[in-house]
């Protein structure tokens, strides 16, 4: 599995917890249990990764207001409902505020298992652009130039022109931007950056 993700079972049927943590735990998966949504957002931090498991049902808030109150939060971690008390409403309202699925109790553990697999690839996704929007954080207001016009498919001699300085300039900000942003070449610096527009860390001068 991979490392750090975690599944946040939020159930109030002890029974329940302990049985998806024994199935989840020897399929490899790292797992924290809570009774009801309240336990969870109380011990909820910014930085966990994974997904939630959450019975639709639960005493105070329910499954989906607790994703409702994810949301509100500005959490962007993927959520799965289940329940024994399934309806069309509730479904549609779930997939609605982009849960990954809506398991109907009793239900296969292997549906349970690729609704997971899902989150965690989403989850894979947002890691990655985080970690690139971190690297970016890290350029000079002039290196983000250089990279913004090397996105643009601008050779060095382009890149001065445009920005008043030298190419020689261009290329040294080049080998740094390519330092911190962990790329081999050119090529590499350009598809990082095109991966960035539009997102968390796009690229700004």
């Amino acid at each position: 599995m991979p490392a750090g993700l975690t599944v946040y079972i939020v159930d109030d049927d002890a029974a329940v917890r302990d049985s998806l943590a024994l199935m989840l735990g020897l399929a490899g998966y790292s797992s924290a249990l809570y009774a009801d949504a309240e336990a969870f957002l109380a011990a909820y931090r910014r930085d966990w990764a994974g997904c939630v498991v959450a019975d639709l049902r639960l005493p105070g808030r329910s499954g989906i207001e607790l994703q409702a109150e994810l949301r509100a939060r500005g959490a962007a971690l993927p959520v799965i409902i289940m329940t024994a008390h399934g309806d069309v409403p509730s479904a549609r309202t779930a997939f609605q505020a982009q849960a990954i699925d809506f398991l109907e109790k009793p239900f296969d553990p292997a549906q349970l298992r690729t609704a997971i697999e899902s989150a965690f690839s989403r989850e894979g996704t947002r890691l990655a652009r985080r970690g690139e929007a971190a690297k970016l954080a890290t350029l000079t207001a002039r290196e983000r130039e250089v990279l913004e016009q090397a996105a643009q498919g601008l050779h060095a001699k382009e890149i001065a022109a445009k920005l008043g300085i030298s190419p020689r300039t261009v290329e040294v900000h080049k080998t740094r931007i390519m330092e911190k942003l962990g790329v081999r070449n050119v090529a590499e610096l350009v598809r990082f950056a095109l991966s960035t527009e539009g997102g968390e860390g796009k690229p700004r001068g």
